[in-house]
């Protein structure tokens, strides 16, 4: 299993960030520029990796204030998991997102490092949204 993840102090109170979180609708401010075809709901997103692949996640378990966690909604290419926790730190929230695939060795060499762009860039603008 190849975990990757990435964290950040966010200037606001955990119930804030974990509403944010907790709503499908909202991870589309999160994406790069490199996905598109983007549709949600609240509980469901579906969206297009430029130069990989078409993915629906749907939330499978939410912890008020806690976690969010999301698996395919359908076939994907493999196994995946991407877990958001949040946790009170003073008036600040600790965000962390962490992605875990099962990935043979040829994806890993492919997606790893596509992968951990897509994490630190969540994670950087789920930052900056939420300081503005």
């Amino acid at each position: 299993m190849t975990v990757i993840q990435n964290q950040a102090i966010v200037d606001k109170p955990v119930d804030a960030v974990y509403a944010f979180l907790a709503d499908c609708n909202n991870h589309e401010q999160l994406m790069p520029t490199s996905i598109y075809n983007w549709s949600s709901t609240r509980d469901e997103a579906s969206f297009t990796i430029q130069n990989m692949a078409k993915l629906s996640l749907k939330i499978d378990c939410r912890v008020e204030n806690r976690e969010v966690v999301f698996v395919p909604a359908e076939k994907a290419p493999f196994d995946v998991t991407l877990k958001w926790e949040v946790s009170s730190q003073d008036q600040h929230t600790l965000a962390r997102l962490t992605v875990e695939a099962d990935l043979n060795m040829m994806m890993k060499m492919l997606a790893a490092k596509p992968l951990q762009k897509l994490v630190d860039e969540q994670v950087d603008r789920l930052k900056r949204l939420m300081h503005s």
